[in-house]
């Protein structure tokens, strides 16, 4: 009888699965081969069967944790009233100071890192498709309060300004000790929404 074929693209995803937390405990750049092996309980050169560099591997399992992240957004907004509440959930990454929600912001932050020294193109791509998935639901929202009165037709001209204002919120949060960016997002949003809501 024959060995079964390991579909590369599943063993990949098992691999990442058991390394999920690592990013989180030593580092991206701390991170070893040796370390992924000994974590998915497989030998360091099965390792490279799946994983063309250590790279590769980082990639793969952030990838698994924006998947994460995407889905929760996606469960978080499902029972939330308003667009307001709905947008301010947009922002809760960069505005979230909890102890779980820092250590994912951090490990975005090396993540961009990697990406910004080597130009990695299925890094760039990955983060094409993110992007997409954000501006698809911010447009959706924004759709969804138009068409129930919540918001003025002109919001579907912010969606733009709403998304490069949240990047630029992030690289601040990131390179400046003393930004406060919960308050930048409040200000920001108390004034779109004044601009944008339909007034009762």
């Amino acid at each position: 009888m024959s060995p079964r074929k390991v579909n590369k693209e599943e063993k990949r995803r098992e691999v990442a699965l058991a390394c999920f937390d690592l990013i989180h405990d030593g580092g991206m750049k701390k991170l070893t081969v040796a370390q992924v092996a000994r974590t998915a309980g497989i030998g360091k050169g099965t390792v490279y069967e799946y994983f063309e560099n250590k790279e590769d591997i980082i990639f793969e399992i952030i990838n698994m944790h924006i998947e994460h992240h995407h889905n929760q957004f996606l469960e978080t907004i499902k029972d939330v009233k308003t667009i307001r509440e709905k947008i301010y959930h947009f922002f809760d990454f960069v505005m979230n100071d909890s102890e779980e929600n820092i250590k994912h912001f951090n490990g975005y932050r090396e993540y961009l890192s990697i990406v910004l020294s080597d130009e990695n193109e299925n890094m760039c791509n990955f983060n094409d498709k993110c992007n997409d998935f954000f501006k698809e639901q911010l447009k959706m929202m924004i759709e969804e309060g138009i068409s129930n009165g919540e918001l003025q037709e002109l919001s579907r001209n912010f969606i733009d300004g709403i998304m490069i204002f949240e990047k630029g919120v992030v690289l601040m949060k990131m390179t400046q000790i003393n930004f406060d960016a919960k308050k930048s997002c409040e200000d920001f949003l108390g004034n779109l929404f004044d601009l944008i809501e339909v007034k009762k």
